[in-house]
């Protein structure tokens, strides 16, 4: 009877599942023991907790993964357990299981730069990657190891498989054979639907990636518990720029401020030079921590440092963002990326109001400069979007003497390039440059190994390049006729490898520095400010910086004229959860409900005040947290970007 009943098919398609939970068990804690300084996880068993939240994800990946095998596996074909198809099953098993799986090694060293689990997002933006080769060369021979890691899983995997074989039964009784199997069928089918929803209740949406963050206190322990393939599943189709209402628009345009008006008034239109450094996190400023009380701390900007004495810096400053595209569009335009990134969207492809436009409405030279292969990053494409009138790539450059193998022309000789390009431009200009030598493998020109030494993190020794290539370009522009009448601006893109715990939390994941300098006296950009900034207030405070008077679109505010009608906020995402500084309290928000309220000090999130006393203050910044995500999707949505 067990033979009619296909009894002994269900207990090996049983085993060959729950081979992939155990081989999705063991990248979870391969990705957390590579990744273990990232994480607040002190316990095994605080691991073991969060691996066992992670198999109501990994049931998804893998149902969703296996359905065709799993369909292929349960029909009444009569020639189920003939050797040619259970060969063309084990091929369809291991070629869709083994291709989901190898993403979950690529995030085990792609997740301490993007600090979130892989998406729909992350291929985005690798499609606009120009070196695709390059890169694959690079990552494939600087983490061998877990290449070679992923092999020998995938080697146990499948001599797992094959220890348990379905042996050859001819179909004795068909009437029984056909009737158990449709029941099985519909049982097994009803079972892989819930499987994929997370539960059979009707009055719940499917399992998402912010339900992950549900089983944590800190947050980004919910990327141990998600798994790689789950997360791209699930962002596949997802449109994350959805329409919501919490509050009215009077409210909004009384508290957010989406539509700012300056009063600036230069003698003579400046100048504007931003730089926007790769990876050059506020950790490795020595300015930027002469009050955070680090033990031991080292600088690795000596230049920036000085810069700074005669700048006016902001030490309390943070991304809006996680990858370099999401700093273009936070700098230049003011619009953070959540969930998915504004520029990978459908939606990036309208009119879009920004400093870019805003200076070419007021006869400014406008020219982007980039090292990379053009097209790379997708800055091209975005910068023609934003109005760019001049791209500088390495093409422009001509020079690939200077090429560093990977990603473009060193920063050196490329800032030397920007500082006679520009010096060719009618003025005044805005000229935006986005760095590149700070980026892993981290090498810096064989010229410089015996000078530039580092310290603990790879990294270190690029910061110091990049900074000195700085020196060198700013001594340059002194010998200029337009440097007197320009205004820089420093920022980072986003943070990278981190070395003090205190910037390893979640908060200051997102801690970049923001620097405004002018040898013109005339514009006081000069002192150390410590209230909240973000990298969308650079674009509102150049813009009263040249004296544009007419109203513009922008969720900043300006940091020059530091208006007490404009609270200092900051937003990011980490990926899954939106995090809102205001005041004394950080809010983090689902995209539906805030889900924690901490102290303004707690950057690692550790406890959550939601449960206690709510006071006037709390209630006002979830207001306000959910009156930008507000208005927010509605323009963008709307096409409302350029009022």
């Amino acid at each position: 009877m067990a033979d009619k009943l296909r009894l002994h098919e269900y207990k090996v398609l049983l085993y060959r599942l729950f081979l992939g939970y155990v081989f999705y068990f063991i990248a979870r804690v391969l990705f957390f023991a590579f990744n273990t300084n990232l994480f607040a996880v002190d316990h095994f068993s605080e691991l073991m907790k969060l691996c066992y939240y992670g198999m109501a994800f990994d049931t998804t990946a893998l149902l969703y993964i296996n359905s065709l095998f799993l369909i292929l596996s349960v029909l009444p074909l009569t020639i189920n357990t003939r050797p040619g198809y259970q060969k063309g099953l084990t091929i369809l098993y291991f070629v869709t299981n083994l291709l989901a799986y190898a993403t979950n090694f690529i995030d085990i060293i792609y997740y301490r730069f993007s600090q979130v689990r892989s998406t729909k997002a992350t291929l985005d933006v690798l499609s606009d990657e120009t070196n695709k080769k390059a890169l694959f060369e690079h990552f494939s021979g600087t983490y061998w190891y877990i290449i070679f890691i992923f092999i020998i899983c995938c080697f146990a995997w499948v001599w797992l498989y094959k220890l348990v074989k379905i042996k050859p039964q001819p179909v004795k009784d068909a009437k029984v054979y056909f009737l158990s199997s449709i029941v099985s069928f519909l049982l097994i089918a009803a079972l892989t639907v819930g499987g994929i929803r997370g539960d059979f209740a009707h009055s719940t949406r499917p399992i998402n990636m912010v339900d992950a963050y549900k089983h944590v206190t800190v947050p980004n322990q919910g990327d141990i518990i998600l798994n790689t393939p789950f997360a791209i599943l699930r962002t596949l189709s997802a449109n994350n720029f959805k329409l919501q209402h919490f509050t009215d628009e009077a409210y909004i345009n009384a508290n957010i401020k989406p539509i700012k008006q300056y009063n600036g008034n230069p003698a003579v239109r400046p100048n504007v030079v931003v730089f926007i450094l790769e990876s050059m996190a506020r950790e490795y400023w020595g300015s930027m921590n002469r009050n955070t009380q680090i033990a031991n701390f080292k600088s690795y900007t000596p230049f920036l440092d000085s810069l700074s004495n005669s700048s006016l810096i902001f030490t309390n400053a943070y991304a809006n963002g996680r990858q370099s595209i999401h700093a273009m569009s936070s700098v230049l335009a003011g619009i953070p990326s959540f969930q998915t990134a504004f520029t990978s969207s459908p939606y990036a492809k309208q009119k879009i109001q920004s400093l870019v436009s805003i200076c070419d409405t007021m006869g400014y030279q406008t020219a982007f400069f980039h090292g990379a292969a053009n097209g790379s990053m997708g800055f091209q494409g975005f910068g023609n979007i934003l109005g760019y009138k001049n791209y500088y790539g390495r093409t422009e450059y001509n020079n690939d003497a200077d090429f560093d193998g990977i990603w473009g022309i060193w920063d050196e000789p490329f800032f030397q390039f920007m500082g006679r390009t520009i010096g060719t431009q009618k003025q005044p200009f805005l000229a935006t440059l986005f760095s590149l030598s700070s980026h892993d493998p981290f090498q810096i020109p064989q010229k410089y190994k015996s000078r530039f030494k580092g310290g603990p993190l790879p990294i270190d020794k690029c910061v110091q390049y990049s900074d000195n290539a700085l020196r060198r370009f700013f001594n340059y522009a002194k010998t200029q006729p337009w440097y007197n009448n320009t205004i820089f601006v420093i920022t980072a893109d986003h943070t990278s490898q981190t070395y003090y715990p205190e910037y390893s939390k979640s908060i200051n994941r997102f801690a970049v520095p923001i620097l405004f300098f002018s040898p013109n006296p005339a514009y006081g950009l000069k002192g150390v400010r410590t209230d909240l900034a973000q990298q969308m207030d650079i674009y509102p405070s150049i813009v009263d910086l040249i004296g544009y008077h007419k109203p513009f679109r922008s969720w900043g505010r300006s940091l020059i004229s530091n208006l007490p009608t404009e609270t200092p906020r900051v937003i990011n995402s980490t990926g899954n959860i939106c995090q809102f500084m205001q005041g004394n309290y950080i809010y983090l928000f689902d995209g539906k409900n805030i889900t924690g309220i901490f102290a303004a000090k707690d950057k690692g999130l550790e406890k959550n005040l939601q449960n206690g006393n709510i006071n006037a203050e709390m209630n006002k910044g979830m207001a306000d947290c959910k009156a930008l995500i507000q208005d927010y999707a509605d323009r963008i949505v709307n096409k409302k970007l350029n009022p």
